[in-house]
């Protein structure tokens, strides 16, 4: 219950996500797929959740990680960072901090330290989830938000078709054809025909290619 809860209510803020129920099928998931953060519960059948974090770090991920747990002590808090969690969140939590956790996490992997990203003319806020161009806000459907701030935290940088849906849909979720097409005109529509550039038979950038 408390899974589905969360998958649904991140969905709502905005977040791509996929949830598996046991600490076997978390490993699996990590190794197949790339993500830009892990929520994990320590409390997890098959493989316990902090033996699940000590294995990625091992094998030398970076990958910011959420540990979300019931355990409250001083101690379990202290294995859980030292183990290589990024955060530690105690149960009940607020959805809306959680999400907030994540922004923070996955800020300081990419190098941020200001919330809200900006790039010429448009600014991002993936807090409140707005986005201003010139001073005026620019209505966008929380798939186009989605795209768009997949593109803006790595200026610059080639992202292919496959890697944007990714940042659209969890698992389970039908993938619409041509969305990332779809998207990108609508963005280019809202935003300036050139603000961002399809490489021809790799995928999209915003900016200047990267070095």
């Amino acid at each position: 219950m408390i899974g589905e809860a969360v998958r649904a209510g991140l969905r709502r803020q905005g977040f791509a996500v996929d949830w598996v129920r046991d600490g076997i099928a978390a490993e699996q998931a990590l190794l197949a797929e790339t993500y830009d953060a892990c929520l994990i519960d320590l409390g997890l059948p098959r493989k316990a959740g902090l033996d699940v974090l000590r294995c990625l770090r091992e094998r030398g991920s970076t990958l910011p990680v959420l540990v979300l747990t019931a355990r409250d002590a001083i101690t379990d808090r202290v294995d859980g960072l030292d183990a290589g969690a990024d955060d530690y969140v105690v149960k009940p939590f607020d959805l809306a901090e959680l999400a907030a956790r994540i922004r923070a996490v996955t800020r300081r992997k990419g190098g941020r330290a200001q919330a809200v990203i900006e790039h010429g003319e448009v600014v991002l806020d993936p807090a409140t989830r707005e986005v201003r161009r010139n001073g005026e806000t620019v209505a966008l459907s929380p798939r186009e938000f989605a795209l768009l701030q997949a593109l803006l935290e790595h200026p610059g940088r080639i992202l292919s078709r496959a890697q944007l849906e990714e940042r659209l849909y969890g698992w389970g979720e039908e993938i619409e054809s041509n969305v990332v097409e779809v998207h990108v005109h609508t963005l280019r529509r809202k935003l300036g025909a050139d603000f961002i550039r399809n490489v021809r038979g790799v995928g999209y950038r915003v900016g200047q290619a990267a070095p």
